[in-house]
């Protein structure tokens, strides 16, 4: 580590800086970025400034000793001149003195000036480099005590790792905010993983994929064939098609097909049989599971399995067949029309019935069919024939709710407990996400008898396992969900999986009901259910519309459209334009600049705050893209910007943006801004569970790729009152006729199969020795 590869400090070929700390302007102690005054000694830009204001990630600053700093002069609008840092390096002190006098600094509690001393005499003046590659020569220091030594070393590695890792890992093109999460998540141990292990990055660091580590790992002499690094591709192929393609296991041979082209390096390439020697070894050693040609990474392995056995112990407890007499049902049933006047249609009393006469069941239909009107006669029908009180108010003193209702998005749960008059939250609320585990498990289950699960297309088999986990022996589970939505974004397809058992009861609702035959947005759902495309797709009707145009003419179009919806006196709010892609001349991006600039304008009195390539205005429409928990916020939350304070304004000195969501507000500081985006326009994939006064939604031939049914149906069956189709009439229809043909590799109905064959036969060894 202490030879520096020359080329990175190439003064002559360089733009770089010499000088020596002055002191901060502002430094965050989280993310390291840190505005810095310099005094300047030296450099080859054209800057003749005594000093000079730096920025960038860095670890803590010195002033005994110079830096040299990389990067390039950069002009802030409101700040002026400063220089932006790619990497830099420290130079050490080269005397016994200066030496003596880094060592007592304050940035080495414990150490002065008498004990610096002897540290220089036992070990010269290298002993800052010879520390950090040998911490045991400590113990050739007189009266040094083994805590001091401990915390010498700890301080060096603090205020020297970061850099050390910065300078390794620069010449992969792996920049400060990286290998400031490197750093961090190694510590001490940082520079040793990346010598030693650097594959280990692909599953310890976010942002870290094979091609990476691979670099780093080549440029440490391991060659092609080295273990860890056919290892390494293999786990990272099976995580990658699970996260991209939702497969839960890859077929043997898929797998070395994918993993010897990921290898493959120029001319050399991994022969078949070497992977397969190693996916030996690693079965033997547990890292993977091969289960009849089929490769599992463990923990999806393991996910799968759970949701299997769980599912089928549920399914094997009949004490629900005989729950309830004929003639009470029917009794109870009619009373219930009554009170909320309402007639349920057979299939819908049907749905009822086998709900509340089952263990485990599946309700599903397309829109308009009645599903909420189902949930809510279950959810009625429960009370009053187990003679339990709905009203929340009766369980103030802790006493257990007896329905829990849960869906996978925070919107989902409001309109569950909208629809129903009694509470709902999300799975991950009711589990009790805490951002690296869940509270609720099978040593802490959830309470409550029935449990129903709203928007199920949308539960990957991580959630999945989770959720089951948590369900108690004896409580009845009911599935909800339209299997022709968009599968998980998660790996898995739990719904579809579980739809596709003769052994689970399952009501599928397909009759659409007067308050919804009017509606043709409903009318044009169920035809692309069944791949077809109605004749009058691009006559106005009174609550769709299809306006032709191509790529060109999509994103006027749009704004044409929200700019009538304005002056009719809808919110942003209210406008949710959906698109299938990020980039392009109709992509999310730029919709959501344009978007921004119609619904919330720059009027010169509202606050704003620059980030990245975003512009954020009080006002704002946005999207919650992460977890927290802790604040009850979650993936795919929606909220307003409610006021924007900049760093000078507040104690803690850094910028912050307080947006409100449908229940709370929270507080981001700047380096949190990465956790929302603009909500103008979103992906279809995260509008999933919601539902909006007016969908806008472009369909163009340029999105090609995405095209596909189950896409545009989930988007069009977001809308509650009004649907804009914005495009080309060609590119619908292909995407009608295009279904999702893109398999993904599920064992989940195999092992449901097989889970319930055992747990039948248990049932049967268990009834034989009574």
């Amino acid at each position: 580590m202490n030879e520096q590869p020359s080329f990175l400090f190439d003064e002559e070929e360089s733009s770089y800086i010499r000088g020596t700390f002055i002191h901060n302007i502002y430094y965050n102690t989280e993310t390291l970025y840190t505005v810095a005054k310099i005094r300047v000694q030296k450099t080859n830009e054209n800057y003749d400034e005594k000093e000079a204001v730096i920025t960038g990630l860095l670890p803590p600053l010195s002033q005994d000793g110079p830096y040299v700093f990389f990067g390039k002069f950069k002009e802030h609008a409101k700040y002026g001149k400063q220089y932006e840092i790619t990497h830099f390096r420290k130079e050490y002190p080269k005397t016994a003195e200066g030496v003596i006098q880094y060592l007592s600094s304050d940035l080495f509690k414990g150490i002065g000036k008498k004990t610096a001393q002897q540290i220089v005499e036992a070990l010269g003046e290298n002993a800052i480099e010879l520390l950090l590659e040998r911490p045991e020569r400590l113990s050739d220091v007189p009266k040094l005590s083994e805590d001091q030594a401990k915390s010498l070393y700890s301080s060096l590695l603090e205020n020297q790792g970061l850099e050390q890792v910065m300078i390794l890992l620069h010449p992969y093109g792996i920049g400060p905010q990286l290998s400031s999460k490197i750093y961090q998540t190694y510590k001490e141990q940082a520079v040793h993983v990346l010598q030693n292990e650097p594959y280990r990055l692909i599953t310890d660091v976010d942002g870290i994929g094979f091609h990476r580590a691979d670099e780093i790992g080549r440029g440490l002499g391991m060659g092609h064939e080295h273990p860890e690094r056919i290892q390494a591709a293999c786990l990272f192929v099976l995580k990658e098609t699970g996260n991209d393609a939702g497969h839960t296991y890859l077929p043997s041979d898929m797998l070395l097909h994918e993993v010897k082209k990921l290898l493959a390096s120029g001319s050399h390439s991994v022969d078949e049989m070497v992977i397969f020697r190693e996916l030996q070894n690693m079965e033997e050693e547990k890292k993977l599971i091969i289960k009849e040609e089929r490769v599992y990474h463990p923990a999806l392995y393991h996910a799968e399995s759970g949701v299997a056995k769980k599912i089928a112990e549920l399914a094997c407890d009949k004490q629900y067949e005989k729950a309830f007499k004929k003639g009470d049902f029917k009794k109870t049933l009619k009373e219930t029309e009554n009170r909320l006047g309402i007639t349920y249609a057979q299939s819908q009393k049907q749905a009822v019935h086998t709900a509340l006469h089952s263990s485990v069941m599946v309700l599903t239909g397309g829109p308009g069919t009645g599903k909420t009107t189902v949930i809510k006669g279950i959810v009625e029908m429960y009370g009053e024939l187990h003679g339990v009180s709905l009203n929340p108010e009766d369980y103030r003193q802790g006493k257990v709710y007896p329905i829990v209702l849960v869906a996978p998005t925070g919107r989902a749960a409001k309109r569950m407990k909208e629809s129903t008059g009694i509470p709902a939250t999300t799975i991950h609320r009711l589990l009790g996400w805490k951002g690296s585990h869940f509270e609720k498990n099978d040593d802490e289950p959830i309470e409550g008898r029935l449990l129903i699960i709203d928007e199920s297309s949308m539960v990957d088999i991580w959630l999945a396992h989770a959720l089951l986990k948590a369900v108690p022996k004896g409580m009845q589970l009911i599935f909800v969900g339209d299997e022709d939505q968009l599968p998980s974004v998660g790996p898995g397809q739990v719904l579809r999986d579980v739809l596709s058992l003769d052994f689970i009861p399952k009501v599928t609702l397909v009759d659409i009901y007067r308050q919804s035959q009017d509606s043709s947005i409903i009318q044009l759902a169920h035809s692309m259910k069944h791949g077809s495309v109605p004749k009058d797709l691009m006559e106005p009707k009174k609550d769709r519309r299809f306006f032709s145009c191509n790529a060109e003419q999509a994103v006027e179009g749009i704004l044409q459209v929200c700019r009538g919806a304005i002056n009719k006196g809808y919110k942003a709010k209210d406008v949710q334009v959906l698109a299938p892609m990020y980039r392009g001349s109709a992509g999310i991006d730029r919709l959501n600049k344009e978007l921004q600039n119609l619904f919330n304008p720059d009027d010169g009195r509202k606050r704003k705050m620059q980030f990245g390539d975003h512009e954020f205005r009080t006002g704002d429409k946005v999207l919650q893209l992460i977890n927290q928990p802790e604040d009850q916020i979650y993936n795919g939350d929606m909220g307003e910007i409610v006021a924007i304070f900049y760093a000078k304004e507040n104690k803690e000195k850094e910028d912050q943006v307080v947006i409100a969501f449908d229940e709370v507000e929270v507080t981001f500081k700047r380096s949190e801004f990465s956790h929302f985006t603009h909500a103008y326009c979103c992906s279809i994939h995260k509008s999933q569970g919601s539902e909006y006064p007016i969908v806008v939604l472009p369909v163009l031939k340029s999105y090609y790729r995405m095209l596909k049914r189950n896409l545009i149906y989930t988007a069009i069956t977001r809308s509650k009152e009004y649907l804009i189709l914005c495009g080309e009439g060609e590119a619908f229809e292909w995407a009608v006729t295009r279904s999702d043909d893109e398999r993904r590799y599920s064992g989940l109905k195999e092992n449901l199969e097989a889970a319930y064959l055992a747990e039948v036969e248990k049932v049967s060894v268990m009834k034989k020795s009574i």
